[in-house]
């Protein structure tokens, strides 16, 4: 069986044959975002399941394709829809994409998420750049990074003390102030799933200071850290999660991402047209 890196390179290898467009910047479109993928010149359209040791998204709002073109005069590859641990994949498959799209030439990541609003002073459709995370799973031992290291694609040890790019977190807030756009910075943790969280876990989250809680993310971070990508962040806010708010559900998440497609849309494309001219 091919290790990790031949792996990678295969699946690489196959998506080049759909096209020769070199991706600058990947985008990994969360729940009820994966509209923004309409809106990119593709060059090409590769089905997940059309490339080897790809997982496949279960999901309902998550497309399972990826997207390779220009969007705002950038060369982009977008995934629309990821992987999560909670839908039996181990970590290391939900990152597989991660080292492909770097594969690819991408050296900046843009992931976005649909997450739960710990703050109650928070509104439904607000976005938070990612500032930090807690990495919950990683605490219990499941961690993406885990096993044997590969020095091809990073080091041992990679520090996450600046896991989340600052220059493109202080571009975004530039740009988001500029269209009128709510954006928070905050803490992102990440919980398994699929449930979501009981009102106890939601008073621990507040009293950790956490701002936003989901089950993804992190463990493409650390990936793409690991191997050298620059990382913006950005969580839409679904629903307010806090100890005394009405059950979250999945059709309030997809709710959530449609309404708040026009002001998400108008960032990251400014933010591209930003990246494209550096």
């Amino acid at each position: 069986m091919p290790d990790l890196y031949d792996q990678i390179k295969d699946a690489a290898a196959t998506i080049r044959r759909h096209t020769d467009l070199k991706p600058t910047v990947a985008l990994i479109l969360g729940s009820g975002l994966g509209a923004l993928a309409d809106d990119v010149a593709a060059a090409a359209t590769v089905q997940y399941a059309d490339i080897p040791h790809f997982p496949q998204s279960t999901v309902e709002g998550h497309r399972g394709e990826l997207v390779l073109g220009s969007l705002s005069g950038c060369n982009v590859a977008v995934m629309r829809g990821r992987f999560h641990y909670y839908e039996g994949y181990a970590l290391n498959q939900t990152t597989f994409p991660v080292r492909v799209l770097q594969e690819l030439g991408a050296r900046t990541l843009i992931v976005t998420n649909a997450a739960g609003g710990i703050r109650a002073d928070w509104q439904v459709g607000d976005l938070m750049r990612i500032a930090d995370h807690v990495n919950f799973p990683g605490m219990a031992g499941q961690h993406p990074l885990r096993g044997p290291n590969d020095p091809r694609l990073g080091l041992r040890f990679p520090a996450m003390t600046d896991a989340y790019d600052t220059g493109l977190g202080r571009l975004a807030h530039q740009l988001a102030a500029d269209v009128g756009i709510t954006m928070h910075d905050g803490v992102y943790a990440m919980l398994t799933g699929p449930s979501f969280e009981t009102p106890a876990e939601l008073r621990m989250l507040q009293l950790l200071g956490i701002d936003a809680v989901g089950m993804s993310t992190v463990p493409e971070v650390i990936v793409a850290r690991h191997g050298g990508m620059r990382v913006l962040g950005i969580s839409m806010i679904s629903n307010i999660a806090t100890p005394d708010a009405p059950p979250a559900n999945h059709e309030e998440v997809l709710a959530a991402g449609q309404a708040v497609k026009p002001k998400f849309t108008a960032l990251v494309t400014r933010l591209l047209e930003q990246l494209a001219g550096s």
